[in-house]
């Protein structure tokens, strides 16, 4: 049976909802947030050295970090999931899985640290906004017609762009964002989605 390590209001949200979608039974242990500090429990350490959500365990390992979560999942029970290797599309997986962890993520996690800092933090602001501006407007340039970012049907892609799709619509982007605010919404109407937010809220962008 696969174990996922959940932490509430956190990005192993998506790993729920990929593995609602494609029907992988799993055993969910669920963390909570400390909740002054916001932090993740010292107990999720006994799980991964990094003490970080999402985790799981299967096949005798033990797998950090959301993309190679997503990536080797799909492979082994969703290949539709990706496109087929040497095609333009995979090239584009391989860029955009990066991208949502790497790029995406970056002035995300600048402007919660830097929002801490009130006034201190007031130098950085305009710099943090314009890349906002701009990772999100990409995501939003490059959806297709189907409203996937890779395929014509849900992909990983389409899994690990979740959250940063979420936070732009949260942090007030939707209404310059049009084809990203439809694709949040598409997602949190699909109910994969819902029986993932049953099973690992609460979860702060639903």
């Amino acid at each position: 049976m696969l174990i996922v390590h959940h932490l509430n209001n956190s990005r192993s949200q998506r790993v729920l909802w990929l593995l609602e979608e494609i029907g992988l039974p799993y055993e969910l242990r669920a963390y909570q947030r400390d909740a002054k500090t916001n932090l993740a429990p010292p107990a999720l350490r006994a799980v991964h050295p990094l003490g970080k959500s999402p985790v799981i365990e299967a096949e005798g390992r033990v797998i950090a970090e959301s993309g190679a979560i997503v990536e080797w999942l799909c492979a082994r029970h969703a290949p539709q999931m990706i496109p087929e290797a040497g095609t333009a599309a995979h090239d584009a997986h391989l860029e955009l899985m990066h991208f949502a962890e790497g790029s995406a993520m970056t002035p995300i996690l600048l402007n919660l640290y830097v929002s801490r800092l009130g006034e201190a933090g007031a130098p950085l602001k305009p710099r943090i906004e314009e890349q906002l501006a701009s990772h999100f407007g990409h995501m939003e340039a490059i959806l297709r017609h189907s409203g996937h970012f890779v395929l014509d049907d849900l992909s990983a892609v389409d899994v690990m762009l979740s959250f940063p799709a979420e936070v732009a619509i949260k942090q007030g982007f939707g209404a310059k964002l049009p084809k990203l605010a439809a694709f949040v919404d598409w997602i949190h109407a699909r109910p994969a989605w819902k029986r993932a937010l049953e099973k690992g809220g609460p979860y702060a962008f639903a």
